[in-house]
């Protein structure tokens, strides 16, 4: 298995999750829907957000531009392991937060699942 590979493609999983939020503000009609909330809650939402969508962009990057430090060293294997357990803490929080039956909560589901395991192959490959 191509590890090097495996760290492109999770570059790749966190700049399709940052572009993702990055159109929440379309998809979930913020510019109307956020009126609803106090002035406070309207910020953190926004703010959350834009410091999400920074933390996808930089753990991209990471992944582009150092995937032989990620493999070489006990950094890149920690930052391997905090970017899986990120992912899964995701994954357990839509259970909790987002107990509907739909598709596509279902499919984000996954998703998160997924970025829970992509981010943990590399670390199981080089034990």
């Amino acid at each position: 298995m191509n590890v090097n590979f495996v760290i492109i493609l999770c570059g790749l999983f966190n700049l399709g999750f940052a572009i993702f939020h990055i159109s929440f503000w379309k998809i979930f009609k913020w510019d109307t829907d956020l009126l609803k909330l106090s002035f406070a809650n309207k910020a953190v939402m926004q703010i959350l957000n834009v410091q999400i969508i920074f933390y996808f962009i930089a753990t991209a990057i990471i992944c582009f531009w150092f995937s032989e430090d990620i493999l070489s060293t006990k950094l890149g294997t920690s930052f391997l392991a905090t970017c899986s357990i990120f992912w899964l803490i995701r994954f357990i929080n839509q259970f909790i937060y987002l107990r509907a039956n739909h598709r596509l909560i279902h499919l984000l589901s996954i998703l998160f699942l997924l970025g829970t395991v992509l981010f943990a192959i590399p670390i199981f490959v080089k034990l």
